[in-house]
């Protein structure tokens, strides 16, 4: 397919070992955790892959220059000197997006306009003309980071970030995000083994992507496009290869994908959703009220929710709301695996249940606790024994 190089995978925080494994499933080398990243390396055909099938990825961007610098001259001057021409030329538009973490550099939109202004005046003084800037859909996209004084250039193979599944076609209030929703389903060890339950599912971003892993489809299948295909060595034969191997890995799930959601709008808008991303046949919406639902099953269930925050219910109702999910699941839902992330930390008190397993995450800027209720058919005693 080509030859090896170095890439990186951003991520969430939290989610650095799940998108290692993924990774190296894929076939990545020398794979190492780092925050919020983990670094691998591959050839074009791998970074293909890990576009389309990495489900806690936010972006992947192929470094492709690194230099030391603590002053504003020398940084110009090291973007100044590299060879733009192998990447732009002046009938093509481009981007810059900047992070910076460093004592020496104290704005990451100033850092952005230094590295336009050296792109640009380099091609001004080599043909006299320069490339545009198009911040919405630009030719190619350039990350710079800045850790301190270590700079890092890359190109960003993805475009818009990798959470844009390309299914979700509507969303409700307070959406979650397809990443964060794959990465705590996974951190659950959902991976399709028994019957499957949101049962205040909105706009069913989280049966969508519990279908996707139990059935193994490539979390971005749906997605139209990425910014690699506008590269000078954009190989679609590899890509159209690439994907085909994926989907022949994909299989069928033996057990029930389901979401109830109360308000009859937003589960009809769920629908759509889910026909988008062509998983009628796996995920069913049901207009139901999860306080006034039982469990139809024996065998063991997996129920994973993301309930409403505050701004999605009154806040004199919030401890009320958490204490008759506790009762639900306590009363009607025995032999079950319930997990539920929350921004809401004091609300979360009021479930009454004890907690087997607590893990920290983010939802955005929140933080927030992804917990698991184990129920058992009895008595946690009768059970044991």
């Amino acid at each position: 397919m080509g030859h090896n190089f170095k890439l990186v995978a951003k991520t969430l925080f939290g989610f650095e070992e799940i998108l290692a494994n993924e990774l190296r499933d894929l076939g990545g080398l020398n794979v190492k955790q780092h925050v919020r990243m983990v670094s691998f390396e591959g050839d074009n055909g791998m970074m293909y892959k890990a576009n389309l099938a990495c489900r806690t990825a936010i972006k992947i961007l192929k470094p492709i220059h690194n230099f030391t610098t603590r002053h504003e001259k020398r940084f110009y001057n090291s973007i100044y000197k590299m060879d733009w021409s192998q990447y732009l030329d002046n009938d093509k538009t481009f981007a810059i997006d900047a992070t910076v973490h460093s004592d020496y550099f104290n704005h990451s939109k100033y850092v952005a306009l230094k590295a336009k202004d050296a792109i640009v005046d380099q091609f001004r003084d080599n043909t006299g003309d320069r490339p545009n800037i198009d911040t919405n859909d630009p030719d190619l996209r350039i990350n710079i980071h800045i850790q301190q004084d270590k700079c890092t250039v890359s190109l960003d193979s993805s475009g818009h970030s990798l959470h844009r599944r390309g299914y979700r076609q509507h969303v409700g209030s307070a959406p979650i995000n397809e990443v964060l929703a794959a990465g705590l389903l996974l951190k659950s060890g959902w991976f399709g083994q028994c019957d499957f339950l949101d049962p205040m599912c909105g706009s069913a971003t989280i049966p969508i992507e519990a279908a996707m892993i139990a059935c193994n489809i490539p979390a971005n299948i749906n997605r139209d496009f990425f910014i690699f295909k506008k590269w000078a060595d954009w190989d679609a034969g590899l890509f159209d290869k690439i994907k085909e191997s994926l989907l022949a890995k994909t299989r069928d799930c033996a057990f029930s994908i389901t979401g109830f959601e109360i308000n009859p709008k937003l589960a009809d808008l769920a629908k759509e959703n889910i026909e988008a991303a062509g998983l009628e046949e796996f995920v069913k919406i049901a207009k139901q009220d999860f306080f006034k639902s039982e469990k139809h099953v024996d065998t063991l269930l997996h129920i994973f929710f993301n309930p409403p925050y505050d701004e999605r219910i009154e806040i004199e109702e919030t401890e009320e709301f958490y204490q008759d999910i506790g009762n639900t699941l306590k009363q009607h839902y025995a032999n079950t695996n319930a997990w539920l992330v929350t921004a809401n930390l004091e609300a979360l008190k009021s479930v009454g249940l004890r907690t087997s397993k607590r893990i920290p995450c983010y939802n955005g800027p929140l933080e927030a606790r992804l917990v698991k209720y184990e129920m058992y058919a009895g008595t946690r005693k009768r059970k044991a024994e």
